[in-house]
C-alpha cells in the first residue's frame, strides 16, 4: 500500500519513459587530418543502447527539446541553432552564417513555438519556431552568454549568465537586470523542479549561487566549488534536498541535506574532471556523469560507486533525459 502511495505522489512525467541525450565528442585519440571519430548527438534507449543522431559535428554545446513533440531537439552547436526532428535524426540549421558559437538553448514552456539562444555575441529569440530571429542581448554590457534559462512557470521570464554574472529579465529580454555572482563567469543555470523559486547557478571560480525569490537575487551558497570550474549542476526528480554537481577537479559532489553538507563521491572514476551530470528520472538512485575524455558513467547509489556506461574516449558536455511523450 505504501508502496502504491509513493507512486502516485510522483510527479507525473516521473511515471512515463526517457531517453538521455548527449552532447559528446570523441576527442581522446583525436589527431588533426585525422578521420572525425563518431562525435554529436547521441540517444541513450530504455534498454542502454547507444545511437549516434544525425550528423557527424564535434562542437555541440547544449540541447532542449519541444514540450509539444519531445521528439524534435534543438542543438546549440558551433555553427549555428540546429533543429533535430525525429528524435534526432533530421537535422535542420535554423540561422545564418552571422551566428556561430551558439552556447546554450532553451524553449518556453508556456510560449508555444519561442525559442532562445545564447550566444557568443549576446542573445536571440524566435517566436515562429526557428524562421525568424531577433537580437534581445542589447542592454548587456558583455555580450558572451554561456547559459539561458526560461522560467518555468512565467513565460518570458528569463536568466541568463556569462561574463559578469547573472542577469534576469522580466519582458521577454527587452531589459535585463543584474541578479548576482556579479564579476563570475557563469556556466550555468537551472531552477528546481520541485520550487519554481529555487535557482542554482555554477561558476568558473566562485562555486555555487542560490536564488530563493524566483530568480530575482542570488547569493553564494556555501564553499563548495570555490577555486574550481563547476560546469553542471542536476536536481533529484523525486527528492527535493538532494542536488548534485559536477566540475574540473573536484568531480561530483552530492548533497542529501538541501546545501547543510555536501560529499564528493568520485569512487570508481578515473578523473576529477567531470563537466556533465544528471539524474535518471526513471530509476531512483541512479545518476550519470561525464567524465572528461574518458566515458559516461552510471552510479545506482547516488555516487557512491561508478562503472562505465558507453561513449568511450568522450567529452560529454551535456546531458538531458527527454521524455517520450508529450509533456502534460
Amino acid at each position: 500500500m505504501l508502496k502504491l502511495l509513493a507512486v502516485a505522489l510522483l510527479p507525473t512525467t516521473l511515471l512515463g519513459q526517457y531517453s538521455l541525450y548527449t552532447c559528446a565528442s570523441e576527442a581522446k585519440q583525436y589527431v588533426v587530418g585525422a578521420k572525425l571519430p563518431p562525435s554529436g548527438l547521441f540517444r541513450r534507449g530504455a534498454a542502454g543502447a547507444w545511437e549516434h543522431a544525425g550528423f557527424n559535428l564535434p562542437f555541440l554545446f547544449s540541447l532542449d527539446y519541444d514540450r509539444a513533440d519531445p521528439s524534435t531537439i534543438y542543438l546549440a552547436a558551433g555553427n549555428g541553432l540546429i533543429r533535430a526532428a525525429d528524435h534526432g535524426r533530421k537535422w535542420t540549421i535554423l540561422t545564418g552564417s552571422d551566428i556561430t558559437e551558439v552556447r546554450d538553448v532553451a524553449l518556453d514552456p508556456n510560449a508555444p513555438g519561442t525559442i532562445y539562444f545564447g550566444y557568443s555575441h549576446g542573445i536571440r529569440v524566435s517566436r515562429d519556431n526557428g524562421r525568424t530571429w531577433q537580437e534581445i542581448g542589447a542592454n548587456l554590457h558583455r555580450k558572451f552568454t554561456e547559459a539561458i534559462r526560461v522560467d518555468r512557470t512565467k513565460s518570458g521570464v528569463l536568466l541568463a549568465g556569462g561574463e559578469e554574472g547573472i542577469y534576469r529579465s522580466e519582458d521577454a529580454g527587452q531589459s535585463w537586470k543584474l541578479a548576482g555572482a556579479a564579476g563570475f563567469q557563469i556556466l550555468r543555470i537551472e531552477q528546481s523542479p520541485h520550487d519554481a523559486c529555487f535557482w542554482l547557478a555554477t561558476t568558473e571560480g566562485g562555486g555555487l549561487f542560490r536564488s530563493t525569490d524566483c530568480g530575482a537575487t542570488f547569493e553564494a551558497w556555501g564553499n563548495i566549488g570555490v577555486g574550481h570550474n563547476l560546469y553542471d549542476v542536476a536536481f533529484d526528480p523525486v527528492d527535493p534536498r538532494r542536488i548534485a554537481v559536477s566540475g574540473w577537479g573536484i568531480g561530483v559532489a552530492i548533497t542529501d541535506d538541501l546545501g547543510k553538507t555536501w560529499q564528493q563521491r568520485n569512487a570508481g572514476l578515473p578523473s576529477p574532471d567531470v563537466p556533465s551530470i544528471s539524474f535518471d528520472p526513471m530509476q531512483p538512485g541512479r545518476i550519470f556523469a561525464g567524465v572528461h575524455q574518458e566515458a559516461l558513467y552510471v552510479s545506482q547509489d547516488y555516487g557512491k560507486t561508478w562503472t562505465r556506461a558507453g561513449l568511450e574516449g568522450s567529452v560529454v558536455a551535456r546531458m538531458k533525459f527527454v521524455p517520450e511523450g508529450k509533456v502534460r
